[in-house]
């Protein structure tokens, strides 16, 4: 079973957030080789997730409604 992925936690730049290990940025066990993969909340901000839920009450906000003839 997976982990829980922290929506908000303390110092996400510790960490490297590729996989479920979860490894210390300076000693990441998966082997990527590459530089650690950033949480969200380093991204996006402290909404992140909520980012999709506000695209789609604005788009449920300009639909447009249209009759169709007859109906």
């Amino acid at each position: 079973m997976a982990k829980k992925f922290p929506q908000n936690p303390a110092h996400p730049e510790r960490i490297c957030w590729g996989c479920d290990l979860y490894c210390p940025a300076k000693a990441m066990a998966c082997g990527n080789g590459s530089s650690r993969t950033m949480h969200p909340v380093e991204l996006f901000g402290e909404d992140w997730d909520s980012f999709g839920e506000a695209q789609e009450t604005a788009l449920d906000d300009n639909r447009i409604t249209v009759q169709q003839p007859g109906g």
